[in-house]
């Protein structure tokens, strides 16, 4: 959960084959949520995750549960990220790595390495 324990009023009614209905504090957010997540442990109060389209700019809240929202699909972040990679950058920095130790599949842990370093930057 994240530090701002701000809450927010929220209602989502769902039935298969039926549009649902997802409001916060009244609002009607359905139309940019693709996907939703709620959840609650013994000691906390619920929890509700909403996942919303590529390119959604906003939403307004006030209530009784805890929002997150995020992006519903990363793999356009992680595409994007890859196609911008130069293998031949990748090629050369890879095999200056010192950690290279000679074991079985020592090329593809650097290229891993590598790649998590450059994303930790970007």
């Amino acid at each position: 959960m994240s530090v701002h324990q701000e809450t927010h009023r929220v209602r989502i009614a769902a039935a298969p084959e039926e549009g649902a209905v997802i409001e916060i504090d009244g609002h009607d957010v359905a139309s940019a949520v693709e996907a939703y997540r709620i959840t609650q442990t013994v000691d906390e109060g619920p929890e509700v995750t909403l996942y919303v389209q590529q390119g959604w700019r906003g939403m307004e809240f006030d209530g009784l549960a805890e929002v997150v929202v995020e992006p519903a699909d990363m793999r356009h972040v992680v595409i994007g990220f890859l196609d911008a990679v130069d293998w031949r950058k990748l090629d050369q920095a890879v095999l200056e790595r010192s950690d290279l130790d000679g074991a079985p599949g020592e090329l593809t842990r650097g290229v891993l390495a590598q790649l998590r370093e450059w994303a930790a930057v970007a």
